[in-house]
């Protein structure tokens, strides 16, 4: 009797339960379809997540990787939710003043271009964590895939020609003039990579010691050192992806799960969304002057404070929840005036007492069950270091590049950083990639990300306002126009096309420095750019209708399994 009972319970909870539409968002339609296939074979979120990394690391090899790193956000249907940091480490070798000269300046390029930019890669690492802890199918069936679309060949995009184009001459400089992507490819060309769907079969059978032990290792430390890089065998046996508490906190009544530490971007949002609270920012529009206003002001504030107390937490004691408490939030607003601006030289980071790409790629999942991914993986730079493992197939970070180089001195996206970023052998380098999900009622209701830099953070900020304040649906909340500070340089970047006279005349007019894309500024500036983020999100409605919003900005691809 009792099992009978079980059983009809059982079945009453199973058919009770939400079932959504699984759907994936990512930077390349082939990797998007990858994931659904697995989900429709079966597979889970996780599975899902796993294929599609790797289908990214052979068809967008700007920031798609195995070479690189990044973070993972999940929200599981048992109700649990958790973060893994596969950031990247500094070698064992690495020390705090590797890139200046003896006169205490910055060697130029060292830090992004060649094998001293490389740090040690987390990304394989990570996918066998999440398919031991999550995964359904087995693993092999999640790199066949990639494997063959390596051995088939992917069709070269417009967009993407551009970009091979644009770093051809640095492909040449690190790799020689015979490396498979040192010559020029047009749109709808066909690329084989041979050496990298035999790389994929390695990892598939011999697991994750195939990369950080074997022969796979062995070519990365080769190519590392012949372009001028201190990486060894060890610093690769010795790499370990970590499961990290997410930061989590309310939003009127929305719950956010982003990510914590060495992730700038999940305390910047809370302490932004924190702020917001207190205005009505609804009734002012969308991008109207008063809620660019309210948002510019908010992000110097919160530019500076990661400029000062954020880096790897294994390291030092850092501030989180300290940093969106509503006192401190508050506090740092007093200041805040509608009539001008508060000039970026007058605001220092906050009172606490204790003692990054722009080609990066996002993609987010949902499966059938509610299962929900959100990963923000790169290679920092675009192609990363531009160190090509030639007899590996695939292209090595520069995240190096997210350390301080020198405190106070800026990065490739000018963003400043303090001694709690400083260089230390085995130490993970702060990042602004900002993986999220937004929950309603404890159920999944927005899952996103997006590439940029150190515009990841406002990109992810906008689109949230955008979907729960200004009423759009998912791929307006995407397309939307974007604007972007970051405390240093003190400007306000606009995509082109986007400010018009009226509202560009009443902020200069308030003492903002206003700019529109496209721009180049030098070192010390903006990274040059044409366009803010290429976010990646599902939206899920109080009804549980899935949506998608894929970025018109890149070559991105979201669909629904039917």
């Amino acid at each position: 009797m009792k099992n009978i009972i079980l059983i009809v319970f059982s079945f009453f909870v199973f058919s009770c339960a939400e079932v959504y539409q699984p759907a994936v968002v990512s930077a390349r339609k082939e990797a998007t379809q990858i994931g659904l296939e697995i989900m429709k074979k079966g597979g889970n979120a996780y599975d899902a997540m796993i294929a599609t990394h790797l289908a990214l690391a052979v068809v967008h090899p700007t920031a798609g990787n195995i070479g690189g790193g990044g973070f993972f956000v999940y929200k599981d249907q048992d109700g649990t939710s958790g973060t893994l940091d596969f950031r990247e480490m500094a070698p064992g070798n690495a020390f705090k003043d590797m890139y200046l000269d003896k006169n205490g300046n910055v060697i130029p390029d060292m830090s992004t271009l060649g094998g001293a930019a490389v740090g040690v890669p987390g990304s394989i690492s990570a996918i066998f964590e999440i398919h031991s802890k999550f995964g359904s199918l087995p693993i092999e069936e999640l790199f066949k895939p990639a494997i063959d679309l390596s051995e088939n060949g992917y069709v070269v995009t417009e967009k993407q020609s551009n970009s091979l184009t644009g770093k051809l001459e640095d492909f040449i400089k690190i790799n020689g003039d015979k490396s498979l992507y040192s010559k020029r490819y047009f749109e709808g060309d066909t690329i084989i990579n041979i050496k990298f769907a035999e790389t994929l079969k390695k990892i598939s059978e011999f697991g994750p010691k195939a990369f950080y032990e074997g022969e796979i290792a062995e070519m990365i430390v080769s190519d590392v050192k012949k372009s001028g890089g201190i990486m060894t065998i060890d610093d690769l046996k010795n790499y370990k992806s970590v499961w990290r508490d997410p930061v989590k906190f309310k939003y009127k009544d929305l719950e956010i799960i982003s990510m914590s530490l060495p992730s700038s971007g999940g305390i910047l949002i809370g302490q932004m969304l924190k702020s917001i609270e207190d205005y009505d920012i609804k009734s002012f529009g969308h991008n109207s002057v008063e809620a660019i206003q309210l948002m510019v002001e908010l992000e110097r504030r919160a530019y500076a404070d990661r400029s000062h107390f954020m880096g790897d937490p294994d390291f030092m004691n850092l501030p989180v929840y300290e940093l969106i408490d509503k006192k401190y939030v508050n506090d740092r607003m007093k200041n805040f005036s509608w009539d001008k601006a508060t000039p970026s030289s007058e605001v220092k980071h906050g009172n606490i007492i204790i003692n990054e790409s722009d080609e990066t790629t996002h993609y987010s999942i949902i499966d059938k069950y509610g299962n929900s991914v959100s990963v923000t993986t790169t290679l920092n730079n675009s192609y990363g270091s531009k160190v090509f493992v030639e007899e590996g197939g695939f292209f090595l970070n520069n995240e190096m590049d997210d350390f301080s180089s020198k405190p106070g001195y800026p990065n490739f996206y000018g963003l400043i950083g303090s001694e709690a970023n400083s260089i230390k052998a085995g130490k993970r380098m702060l990042s602004s990639m900002t993986p999220t999900i937004v929950l309603k009622d404890n159920k999944p209701s927005l899952i996103v990300g997006t590439p940029g830099g150190s515009t990841i953070i406002t990109s992810v900020l906008q689109t949230i306002l955008n979907v729960y304040e200004f009423d759009m649906d998912i791929q307006d909340a995407v397309n939307a126009p974007r604007f972007h500070h970051q405390w240093l340089p003190d400007v306000v970047i606009f995509e082109e096309g986007s400010l018009d006279k009226v509202k560009d005349s009443i902020l200069k007019s308030k003492n903002y420095f206003v700019i529109s894309l496209p721009i180049q500024m030098e070192t010390g500036g903006m990274s040059p750019r044409s366009s803010i983020g290429a976010v990646d999100a599902i939206y899920v409605d109080d009804k549980g209708n899935v949506s998608t919003g894929a970025d018109f900005r890149g070559d991105d691809y979201g669909e629904i399994l039917k």
